[in-house]
């Protein structure tokens, strides 16, 4: 026999997932392929700016940094005096077609070393740390749909939490459905279809809504046809994931993705060559796939880390965390270029480059001119920062 305590368990999904959804459903049939969507990568870690966009005419740069700077000719010149990492090669495609951004100097008031604090302020836009909801589950609230936004990935970031519901974490596009223990099925029914009132009635309701909505998205992504190949990584897979639910027309207005290991503080040469390797080839079949799905004009992506490393090389062929780095943006929608100075290494904070732009400067270009949002009433204030949206 099935208790209400075990229909409650077994209940427990749809609660999560949800809240909102008949409003998701119905933007996924009027709005296919038309909500432009904001795909924001997370750097975890803390990148090394300087070895990424690298000031290849400043010799205190390389002073500085004896055994892990970039050589010269090695250095993919987009000005005079900025470069980027080799490994970013992939990437030149949309520099050279004016679509790729490099916003210098980013950071925010008093700069915090630790990555749990710094992140944390990233993902909820108050550097002040009295705020526990993230941005973009602030963005989700603004809009009243839980759907709207999904992390690609395990562990829902604290940049996707919201007061009012849970946002969806997707592990993988393939298994966004419910699957039921074996021998679960049957009892599962039996359940739905006895009578029920009160808070299990609104559960019968919401878990036979969720069957529905999950339903349609396999449905959906099933017809996807991917426009590029992807590398074989886990990086790749899940901006492949994101790319099949852009395809498939079911509302998201933010997509996030991640990728690790950027806390270099031993043999960053080997660790961060690889690791942006990774990012490119994972970016460049991405976008590559957009714009063979015709998708490409409507989607953009942001990247930041939570920190940038120290100027000066550590004893162990590294470097240790900073404060001041690049955050990167690419897509039809982004108008290229370098937006703001290149770091002065004479003239640091601490041994760390100064931040100059607040990263809240380039939310609100994203949220405002992108997502047509209020980024006020997200972010809390008036930040302005580079135009780097076309």
């Amino acid at each position: 026999m099935t208790n209400r305590r075990d229909f409650l368990k077994l209940s427990a999904l749809a609660v999560a997932a949800t809240s909102g959804m008949p409003g998701f459903l119905a933007r996924a049939a009027t709005q296919a392929g038309g909500t432009k969507t904001l795909v924001v990568v997370q750097l975890t870690g803390g990148n090394d700016g300087l070895n990424t966009l690298i000031p290849y005419s400043n010799g205190a740069y390389y002073a500085a940094r004896p055994t892990i700077a970039i050589p010269k000719k090695d250095v993919l010149t987009v000005t005079p005096d900025l470069g980027m990492h080799p490994a970013l090669r992939p990437l030149m495609k949309l520099w050279d077609g004016g679509h790729l951004a490099w916003m210098e100097n980013v950071g925010y008031p008093n700069p915090n070393r630790s990555h749990f604090a710094s992140m944390a302020i990233w993902h909820t836009a108050d550097p002040t740390q009295a705020e526990a909801d993230g941005w973009i589950g602030r963005i989700a609230e603004k809009i009243g749909d839980p759907f709207c936004a999904s992390n690609l990935g395990a562990a829902t970031p604290q940049a996707l939490q919201a007061s009012e519901f849970s946002l969806p974490s997707i592990d993988s596009v393939d298994n966004f459905q419910l699957k039921l223990p074996a021998g679960m099925n049957t009892p599962f029914e039996s359940l739905l279809n006895s009578p029920r009132s009160g808070e299990a009635a609104y559960l019968t309701r919401a878990t036979r809504q969720m069957l529905k909505n999950t339903a349609r998205v396999q449905e959906n992504v099933k017809k996807y046809k991917s426009g590029a190949t992807y590398p074989d990584t886990k990086f790749a897979a899940q901006l492949r994931d994101a790319a099949r639910l852009i395809a498939a027309g079911v509302g998201q207005r933010v997509i996030y993705v991640s990728l690790g290991g950027f806390d270099t503080h031993a043999g960053q040469r080997a660790e961060q060559d690889g690791l942006l390797g990774t990012l490119a080839g994972g970016l460049s079949a991405f976008q590559a796939d957009l714009e063979r799905q015709g998708l490409a004009r409507d989607v953009i992506v942001m990247g930041f880390s939570e920190f940038g490393r120290r100027v000066a090389e550590n004893g162990s062929a590294g470097t240790d965390h900073g404060k001041g780095s690049v955050m990167f943006a690419f897509g039809q929608g982004v108008k290229g270029g370098v937006h703001g100075s290149s770091p002065d290494l004479e003239d640091l904070s601490e041994g760390d480059i100064k931040y100059r732009q607040d990263f809240r400067g380039v939310y609100a270009e994203a949220l405002t001119r992108w997502l047509n949002l209020d980024a006020r009433g997200i972010l809390g204030g008036t930040f302005t920062g580079p135009r780097w949206i076309a």
